[in-house]
């Protein structure tokens, strides 16, 4: 019996080896062919919790586990302790996946702000049930991604936010002009369990792997001590919920190239183009209809809305069309730039300067590496000066008074008059952030000298 187990997993290794990840599609903005599905083989996903529970496969997951670090759940089980924890007790955990009996913790409710205003929930795993979320995840995204729409950018190997944004500019340019922006409501709160079953149902056969999936998704949530039942939904947090999130959104897209239309998905942010605000209204009755009955999803009407491309934030960016179609930062974007460098930079952190540009830096160069594939080198000088500015700000107040403002202008080089007219001035510390005098005493090279990262040093994509 040994023998017969270890050969089909070993077959199982070499057909997961052979077909791989899903390979990155071209960007281009064709639509997607609308061949259909191949189901899955019956005699290959019966043994998906044997793959799921393989060496090579429990490895990589427990190594991205570790990677992306988190808080811990419920059972305040950090990641470092996971491997202890694992080392003791899996073979009885194996036995139980493999039996379809695992039971997993309810997950921690946690309230973030939404950078937009607002809460979003995340539900928190345990340690355990991320890595074991994580090793189902690895498995099923590895047969289901090939399966998935062209238009679909989130949550996906060898796909994202750029690339859908890049297919955006090129609908655009295609005179595409309007768009339909829509937004499902607490759309990972909302998902039906019974129907999201249902369709995981027709894509895996092995009855193993649905129960412990539906056990996930019954776990609970406890906030406050108090473990509350979940009738619907995929919180957030957890290593599933967007491959989830996928599968009921699929349909979505399945739809949408049926209709033909032009579109861009990036989890639960779908934007449709279209060539004239008649036809976008239309497409919003249309599919907010679909939506409505199809989906079970509720639409957001307050935030949905037909618009032109560069009055619409799509992942942070917009399209600008003008001579040339170009993809820029949103305004929302700039604004909660702006409020992160405020807070980082506060005068009244006791720190030094060279020590704030460092922190700073750290935001700078993520913030960079995402917003840099704008199109619009001038917002980033901008907000270059915009920066250097804040510094000399920093410099001003903390200096306080005005006999300390003298001192310190006289000490960097600044002529008795005009130390003595910027250090009496009526006018507040921003409008003298651009003083002549600060600008001298503090130029450019000055904060380069000290590390201080540049937006558009590297240029823009």
């Amino acid at each position: 019996m040994d023998a017969k187990r270890q050969k089909i997993q070993l077959e199982l290794a070499f057909m997961a080896e052979g077909r791989g990840e899903a390979p990155m599609a071209a960007d281009k903005g064709t639509e997607a062919s609308k061949a259909k599905r191949k189901p899955e083989d019956p005699a290959l996903a019966v043994l998906l919790m044997e793959e799921i529970c393989q060496r090579e496969n429990l490895r990589r997951a427990l190594q991205r586990v570790r990677q992306n670090k988190g808080v811990p759940g419920i059972d305040g089980m950090t990641v470092k302790k996971l491997s202890g924890y694992l080392k003791k007790h899996w073979l009885q955990i194996r036995e139980q996946l493999l039996a379809g009996t695992y039971s997993p913790e309810p997950v921690k409710g946690v309230e973030i702000p939404k950078p937009t205003g607002g809460i979003r929930k995340l539900g928190i795993p345990t340690a355990l049930d991320r890595f074991i979320q994580q090793a189902i995840m690895q498995v099923l995204q590895k047969y289901w991604d090939k399966t998935f729409s062209e238009h679909s950018f989130g949550f996906r190997p060898g796909r994202s936010a750029h690339q859908a944004i890049s297919r955006s500019q090129q609908y655009v340019e295609q005179g595409y002009r309007w768009v339909v922006d829509i937004d499902l409501e607490k759309f990972f709160d909302r998902v039906n369990h019974d129907k999201l079953m249902g369709k995981l149902a027709k894509r895996i056969p092995d009855k193993r792997l649905l129960k412990i999936i539906r056990a996930f998704l019954n776990a609970g949530v406890m906030e406050n001590g108090l473990v509350s039942a979940t009738t619907e939904g995929t919180p957030q947090g957890g290593p599933l919920s967007p491959l989830l999130s996928n599968i009921v959104l699929d349909e979505l897209d399945r739809e949408l190239e049926r209709r033909g239309h032009r579109f861009v998905r990036y989890a639960d942010d779908c934007n449709i183009y279209v060539r004239s605000e008649r036809a976008g209204s239309r497409v919003m009755e249309n599919i907010s209809k679909f939506i409505t009955r199809k989906l079970k999803l509720k639409v957001n009407q307050s935030k949905s809305k037909v618009d032109r491309p560069w009055r619409c934030k799509f992942l942070g960016f917009r399209i600008i069309v003008g001579k040339e179609t170009k993809r820029g930062i949103a305004p929302e974007s700039l604004l909660r730039f702006k409020r992160r460098v405020r807070k980082l930079t506060s005068y009244r952190r006791g720190m030094s300067i060279e020590q704030m540009i460092e922190r700073l830096n750290g935001y700078l160069v993520g913030w960079r590496g995402y917003f840099g594939y704008c199109q619009t080198l001038s917002v980033l000088l901008m907000l270059d000066s915009w920066i250097r500015r804040r510094l000399r700000y920093v410099y001003w107040r903390r200096w306080k008074r005005g006999k300390k403002r003298f001192a310190e202008l006289r000490r960097l080089g600044i002529g008795k008059d005009l130390a003595a007219r910027t250090a009496g001035s009526v006018h507040g510390p921003w409008r003298l952030s651009r003083s002549p005098a600060l600008s001298f005493v503090f130029p450019n090279a000055h904060f380069s000298s000290l590390g201080l990262s540049s937006l558009a040093e590297q240029g823009t994509a």
